[in-house]
């Protein structure tokens, strides 16, 4: 019996076949802020950049028809970027940020957290939505919205649909908190501590953290903007839990397992691969350096501030790669999912919406 022909090694893309999608996603990217910019900034800080090229990219993605060459770069436009973008996230995050609002709002913040989590898996186990999309919809309500699902997205191999679906939940019901909460605030007569402390724990993005909190007042900003911190803070975390969860699934796919016969050393490192992916090690390798002050230093002795230049370069390769993320994803995949995961993401917001409340009013909000 002849043995099998082995399947073809796939030809790695070289630079030239990277430029063509490349280009095009940073093409999106631009148009997408420059039409934010636009925007009025109370419509501008709901919505955000990100959805816009998103948006952007599923209409000429879906309507343009884009010849094959344009894939390999809009590919690494998605994969390979927002992996550095992940790693230069982590300068913005430090232990600093989470001690800063107290023990008891940071016990806060993990309930509500592991209870996003966990309501979205429940439910999309019940409503059938994919396990993959119901994470990233629970990432993205309990971390830091857009930023945590596709910092999360290629931890669990996510496909391109699920993120735009993903993103696209999380903005909806991240723009509709902007207009409801001060309005349900200020009929449930709340203090500026305690609104604060629902906003911080309860908005998905930051801008539309801040920009609920603001509108309520100058204290109720502050505090929302210190609690969002503390969420965003322990993106890493969840970013390695979810990495060890799916751990097993990836290997399935991916058929990465240790050679017969290889060394104890080079096991364990292919397991660390699989759990914690490098780009995650990097980013919580930024973090320690911003933790231990090193940026600081680093910063003082070259008259820049590096970890604000670092938040820049992560906002623009993200809006990239979320070019890329529509450019790529076809609409009829999306409509093949149908309203449920919206219905998820509507029932996990409104079930951490809750949960904060009636922590708020039993235990009391974060100091300001």
């Amino acid at each position: 019996m002849p043995s099998p022909t082995p399947s073809p090694i796939p030809k790695r893309p070289t630079v030239t076949d990277i430029l063509p999608g490349l280009a095009l996603s940073v093409l999106v990217a631009l148009l997408a802020r420059t039409i934010h910019q636009a925007l009025p900034a109370g419509i501008g800080a709901a919505v955000g950049e990100v959805i816009l090229a998103v948006l952007l990219g599923l209409l000429i993605g879906n309507t343009v028809g884009l010849p094959s060459y344009f894939a390999p770069g809009i590919r690494f436009s998605f994969h390979a970027l927002l992996r550095v973008a992940i790693v230069l996230l982590g300068a913005t995050f430090s232990v600093q940020q989470v001690a800063a609002i107290g023990g008891k709002a940071v016990f806060m913040v993990v309930v509500l957290m592991t209870a996003a989590l966990l309501a979205a898996h429940a439910l999309g186990r019940l409503t059938g939505v994919p396990q993959r999309l119901s994470t990233l919809i629970g990432v993205g309500t309990a971390v830091c919205g857009n930023s945590a699902i596709v910092a999360t997205a290629p931890v669990i191999g996510a496909h391109d649909d699920e993120v735009s679906f993903a993103v696209a939940t999380n903005t909806l019901f991240g723009t509709l908190a902007v207009f409801l909460y001060p309005i349900l605030g200020r009929a449930m007569h709340l203090n500026d501590a305690a609104f604060g402390t629902w906003a911080g724990s309860a908005v998905n993005d930051t801008s539309q953290v801040v920009a609920t909190g603001f509108a309520y007042s100058e204290t109720a900003g502050r505090i929302a903007t210190a609690v969002k911190l503390t969420r965003n803070a322990l993106m890493g975390v969840v970013i390695v839990l979810m990495g060890v969860l799916y751990r097993r699934a990836r290997r399935e796919e991916e058929g990465a397992a240790p050679a017969r016969g290889a060394s104890p050393r080079a096991t364990l490192w292919l397991r660390v691969q699989q759990s914690v992916p490098l780009f995650v090690l990097g980013f919580l390798a930024m973090a320690a350096l911003q933790s231990a002050g090193v940026l600081r230093e680093l910063s003082i002795r070259m008259g820049r501030d590096l970890a604000k230049d670092a938040q820049f370069w992560a906002k623009v390769l993200i809006l990239i790669a979320l070019a890329g993320v529509g450019l790529s994803t076809k609409i009829a995949a999306m409509r093949r999912a149908g309203l449920k995961p919206f219905y998820v993401g509507l029932a996990v917001a409104a079930a951490v919406s809750a949960i904060s409340l009636l922590w708020i009013h039993l235990v009391g909000p974060a100091a300001g």
